[in-house]
């Protein structure tokens, strides 16, 4: 199984590719990496949600209630191996909120359907313009 330093490079990419939000993983039989700000914050990591995605095999968008990340958003998932079991969870620690706008979004469209339907919503005749 994979240690801190073996997730190193992978972990490093994805830092850098979600414009350096703290990330972290851990394996399923060693504790795992924290990056921030570009550098290894801890190499022994293992914080409460990556265990629970790790034994629960799903993905997790949650804020901890303990562990270093406490109070703040964090998307987790598992990484499986060719029979579907998780093998290692990686999570990416929401810092700007960006995560929580995608999910508003996806709600205000949710209930903008049930809301109109099919129709345009708001009428021609309901919008702003058409009332000047």
């Amino acid at each position: 199984m994979s240690t801190a330093r073996d997730l190193a490079p992978v972990m490093y990419c994805l830092h850098e590719l979600v414009g350096r939000l703290p990330v972290t993983a851990r394996s399923r039989e060693h504790p795992g990496i924290r990056i921030e700000e570009g550098k290894i914050v801890d190499e022994a990591y293992s914080g409460p949600v990556l265990e629970d995605v790790l034994a629960g095999n799903v993905i997790q968008k949650v804020t901890p209630s303990a562990g270093p990340y406490r109070g703040t958003p964090v998307v987790v998932a598992p990484v499986r191996n060719e029979s579907g079991e998780a093998i290692a969870a990686i999570g990416i620690v929401d810092v700007t909120g960006i995560f929580d706008i995608a999910g508003l979004m996806e709600q205000y469209t949710t209930i903008k359907k049930q809301v109109c339907g099919t129709d345009p919503c708001p009428l021609p005749t309901e919008s702003t313009a058409a009332k000047r």
